[in-house]
């Protein structure tokens, strides 16, 4: 049986800046591209700062998530791009309210600047189903 690649940009979440969807799943194995802090009803940032910014994008992975059988206590592994590595304190203490006792594999890069103005940092992550 060959596997075959689902992709999907759930409703309730921000709308892709590309031409991509956020999610690729295949098998139990989900991918979810790069998302910034936009509020998916508004579509403006969720907040100024990084702590406003990095608990958006972790409601999103988690509605993300919950559209593929999964949810925040399988993720295997988050990248994050900081802007401003001066911030990792602060998006340490959003990301630790929102990811509970889960402690995914992670990495965190410094990067120059991202695509939208005012966007402080994006993540993407590797996760698993929860049937499996």
């Amino acid at each position: 049986m060959k596997s075959r690649v689902e992709t999907l940009t759930p409703p309730n979440t921000p709308k892709p800046i590309g031409p991509y969807n956020h999610i690729a799943k295949v098998g139990q194995h989900i991918s979810i591209g790069g998302t910034a802090g936009f509020d998916p009803a508004t579509g403006q940032l969720a907040g100024a700062d990084i702590h406003a910014q990095t608990r958006r994008i972790l409601k999103s992975f988690a509605v993300m998530l919950e559209a593929v059988g999964s949810d925040l206590n399988h993720v295997l592994h988050i990248n994050i791009f900081l802007q401003h590595m001066s911030d990792f304190e602060a998006m340490n203490a959003a990301y630790v309210e929102m990811m509970g006792d889960h402690r995914p594999a992670r990495t965190v890069i410094a990067v120059k600047e991202l695509p939208k103005p005012g966007v402080l940092l994006t993540m993407n992550l590797t996760a698993v189903t929860r049937e499996g």
